[in-house]
């Protein structure tokens, strides 16, 4: 499930429009045999489109009866040590001449105009850049402030100019490959003052947020598919946006509007989202699946997925829906040790604390007696709650293994429950959820942690998460008096 992005992004490749055949010719005269890979970026990945045999004179062919996906491309020679970068767009007829003595200089592509400019732009890029490294050498070795302001001087003007240049290609080229991968490269710039009080932190916060994706079209699809855009859209949902789930919701139903106009982004766009908040790495933020599920996968907006993509994102959403933060926590209909029903509402506490746990889980031995020593030094006190629910294999008997630890380890004053076989089954013959998908219970201990009214306010916590949420709650509560 970690990695379901990799089967998702996958579909995407060969999905295209039209008609049209793609043909590469590459020509590397330095090789005589061996197999060439045709590939595109993707973030930090290459991905493999084709490939083809490097015949006697140096000759490799790619080609297919459909239109290749326009981004940044590469070929990578035999021995996937060289590679070269070339712009795929409308045209599609496309040849490389290269020398590999001289990779920036001595290649030649030829039926993409794209690429003209590309190159241009790799030839100044690279007199720049060993110019500013001769400079950067030069400040490092300084032994005088006259020497090293002199270096630092000379290299913030070749910057200058470095950026002066890529500024002219977007403005002169606006509608250019070339200039949909500068403005991804392109980090927004913060607001030009001093950051003294919060409100300064605030306000640049807000001016880079709120050109983040300054000169950037989810429209075009040929963003998709450089070495930027995934990094940036990363960065963008873990990094610029608040954690909270409803503020990335906002967000996402915003950008997928706008993706709507472009098949390839959206699907893109979505396939990441899912995968980013199948397992998501805050508390809370499991609502952002919930969301993507019944806005878009459930309302057959994800056509592309097949059948056992679409049931793995409908199982793990119905796993989440009952057991949201903020939601009343599903009642549980257990009995205890001695055979008594105790379910979990007819315990009154202003906190309690439901784990999840198998009496064989080596880590369940570790934490409980852990979980155990604070709820006796702390957590007691404050009239906290334990209720403790068997959790292990159904199939497996665990009742005598599980009354003998709470024995031994004297938990008599937690509550601790469980179901018989005889209550599951009926459960699932009357076809309703049971607590493992209530509650989703995939590995134990599991902890939530309810409020008076039982309402989760804590999921999936350590135990060092969980004293401290307690504390926070206390410290509140006692602000409010």
């Amino acid at each position: 499930m970690k990695h379901f992005l990799s089967f998702l992004i996958i579909i995407l490749v060969g999905i295209t429009a039209g008609a049209q055949n793609f043909k590469v010719t590459l020509q590397a005269p330095q090789y005589q045999s061996g197999i060439a890979f045709l590939t595109y970026h993707m973030g930090k990945n290459l991905n493999i489109e084709d490939s083809a045999a490097v015949s006697s004179n140096g000759t490799a062919i790619f080609t297919a009866k459909r239109k290749l996906p326009p981004g940044i491309y590469a070929i990578v020679l035999p021995g996937k040590r060289i590679s070269v970068d070339f712009f795929v767009d409308k045209e599609q007829q496309i040849s490389i001449k290269l020398d590999t003595t001289d990779l920036i200089n001595k290649t030649v592509v030829t039926g993409a105009k794209e690429n003209i400019l590309f190159q241009q732009y790799q030839q100044y890029v690279e007199v720049k850049g060993k110019l500013m490294e001769v400079e950067r050498q030069a400040y490092l070795k300084s032994t005088t402030k006259k020497d090293s302001t002199l270096h630092e001087a000379n290299y913030l003007k070749l910057n200058k100019e470095l950026n002066d240049y890529r500024e002219g290609i977007v403005k002169n080229n606006a509608n250019s490959m070339m200039a949909v991968l500068l403005n991804a490269m392109k980090e927004p710039q913060g607001l030009n003052k001093k950051m003294v009080t919060r409100n300064d932190s605030l306000e640049n916060y807000y001016y880079y947020k709120a050109h983040y994706w300054d000169g950037i079209t989810l429209m075009d699809d040929r963003i998709i598919r450089t070495p930027f855009f995934l990094p940036k859209f990363e960065k963008y949902y873990r990094e610029v946006l608040s954690p909270q789930s409803d503020s990335i919701i906002k967000e996402i139903d915003y950008q997928l509007l706008f993706a709507r106009n472009n098949q390839e982004v959206y699907k893109f766009m979505l396939n990441w989202l899912t995968d980013e908040y199948m397992n998501p790495k805050y508390m809370g933020q499991d609502a952002i699946l919930v969301h993507l599920f019944e806005k878009y996968h459930s309302k057959g907006l994800t056509s592309w997925l097949n059948e056992k993509q679409q049931e793995a994102i409908s199982r793990r959403a119905y796993m989440l829906m009952s057991n949201l933060i903020g939601l009343k926590a599903a009642d549980l209909e257990m009995i205890d040790t001695a055979g008594r029903p105790a379910p979990l509402y007819k315990l009154a506490a202003d906190y309690t604390i439901v784990v999840f746990w198998d009496p064989t889980c080596g880590h369940c031995k570790t934490e409980l007696p852990r979980l155990d020593s604070i709820y006796r030094a702390s957590w007691k006190k404050h009239g906290v709650k334990m209720y403790a629910v068997l959790s292990g294999d159904p199939k497996e008997d665990l009742k005598k293994e599980w009354t003998k630890y709470i024995r031994e380890h004297n938990m008599a004053d937690w509550t601790n429950v469980y179901q018989t076989k005889e209550m599951e089954t009926a459960i699932a013959d009357a076809k309703k959820p049971g607590f493992r998908q209530l509650y989703d219970i995939t590995l134990t201990p599991t902890i939530y942690l309810l409020d008076k009214e039982k309402r989760i306010i804590g999921k999936k916590l350590t135990l060092e998460q969980l004293h401290e949420l307690l504390l926070v709650k206390w410290d509140t509560k006692t602000k409010l008096k």
